[in-house]
């Protein structure tokens, strides 16, 4: 099914944030790359996710949020950046399935709903973003907030220290994660101002056609190298 046809379907339009992994994205020592991912529309069939990787039409997925826990599917469709999974599951999952994504769908309308769960990390309205790395290159991001800063999935993994810029605001990696790595802003950031600060589309050459540094070793742009050494 196309992205285009499953807009049109009854779905519930609901933002859970998860991990995926790709069947052809390998780390360094061989392993399969875990990204972070956010869905953005949801069926008992398919869902659409925002992604910062998205991969080919055909290719598995492998994935887990917060909500739904393990899914696996195969992409049908692809937008700039997200992707239509059709979702692999058994009658017995699939009625699973339904019950959790109608109690997602009433905790959304009803957020003073019981929930044991921790507080959940804070996804902005888009979660795209850009890096900016020293040499001007660009790369094209997905950014989940929480209280300590920003948690960033991109297809490169700058070392840690590096400085760097996560659209506007300026700071360094501080560790790295199991599906990205962290960012400490040099200036704490008003979560009211996250949206215009941080969200900012990556221009069109930022997918990929130009390179981030191979090493990862050298600073960021100039601007930031400055106030990062402040």
């Amino acid at each position: 099914m196309s992205v285009k046809e499953f807009l049109k379907q009854q779905a519930v339009n609901i933002a859970v944030g998860g991990q995926y992994t790709l069947s052809n994205w390998f780390d360094a020592q061989g392993k399969p790359r875990t990204f972070a991912c956010r869905t953005s529309r949801v069926s008992p069939l398919r869902m659409l996710v925002a992604v910062p990787v998205v991969g080919k039409v055909g290719d598995h997925i492998t994935s887990n949020f917060g909500g739904f826990g393990k899914l696996e599917g195969e992409i049908s469709d692809t937008t700039t950046r997200s992707f239509l999974l059709e979702l692999a599951m058994t009658p017995r999952m699939r009625e699973k399935f339904v019950s959790k994504l109608t109690w997602l769908e009433k905790k959304q309308k009803n957020p003073g709903l019981p929930d044991s769960r921790k507080q959940p990390r804070i996804i902005p309205a888009s979660p795209h973003s850009t890096l900016t790395f020293a040499d001007g290159s660009t790369r094209s991001c997905f950014v989940i907030m929480s209280v300590s800063g920003a948690s960033v999935c991109s297809d490169v993994q700058p070392r840690v220290g590096m400085p760097l810029a996560i659209g506007a605001s300026v700071g360094r990696v501080v560790r790295h994660l199991p599906n990205g790595f962290a960012v400490k802003f040099v200036e704490q950031q008003s979560r009211d101002d996250l949206d215009r600060l941080v969200i900012r589309p990556a221009p069109r050459s930022a997918g990929g056609t130009k390179a981030a540094p191979r090493s990862q070793t050298k600073p960021a742009p100039s601007a930031a190298r400055r106030k990062a050494s402040a």
